[in-house]
Parts: C-alpha cells; structure tokens; sequence
C-alpha cells in the first residue's frame, strides 16, 4: 500500500489543491478497532493511481488531525475514512462503515 504520511498543516492545503482525489485515513495506534479496520481498509484495496492515499496517525499528530476535521468540515473520529475531491469532503465514514469498495465506488461514480 503506497500511504503517504500526513503530518503537516502544510500538506492539508496541497490536498484541497490537488487534481487528483485523496482519501485520508485517520487512524488511532492506540486503539483495537482502528487497527481493525485498518487491516481490512488494506485487504480491500485496490491499487489506483488515480487516489492519493493520505496515512494519518492521530495520536502522533493530533494538531493535523484537527485541522482535517475543520478544513473539510468533518467531525473528528477514529478510525475514519475522508474522501475528497476538487478540494471537498464528499463522504467520511468511520469505523465499521470504512469499506475500501464503497470508497472507490464513490470516487468512480462522482
């Protein structure tokens, strides 16, 4: 799986700035369903080049996680899955609703 690291203020701008669609996973390495739903979050994927795959670790960086949570107006939960496109979250799931399938459809048919 080919995650990018989201550790920055900085990144957060790049993203809402991007062509390409992204998915942001914030996870918690603290927590048993977070890492449950991480390993199926990865099971299911789908290699696409086409989605930028933004790895956040939550409790490392707590301030970016809440600057996601404000730039594209989504209450903060982990795990959590954060598609955006053309620079807008057009669907967060977390926990259980966290299916990679799902995602990608969406990304696919929007």
């Amino acid at each position: 799986m080919n995650w990018i690291p989201l550790d920055s203020e900085e990144q957060i701008q790049n993203i809402k700035l991007q062509d390409k669609p992204s998915i942001i996973f914030k996870h918690s390495t603290r927590c048993h369903i977070s890492n449950m739903s991480l390993k199926f979050f990865e099971k299911e994927w789908q290699e696409n080049n086409q989605v930028n795959l933004y790895f956040l670790d939550i409790i490392a960086n707590r301030n970016v996680s809440n600057l996601v949570a404000e730039a594209f107006h989504v209450h903060h939960e982990s795990p959590q899955a954060i598609v955006i496109k053309n620079g807008e979250c057009i669907l967060d799931a977390s926990h259980q609703d966290i299916s990679a399938v799902e995602l990608a459809e969406i990304l696919a048919t929007n």
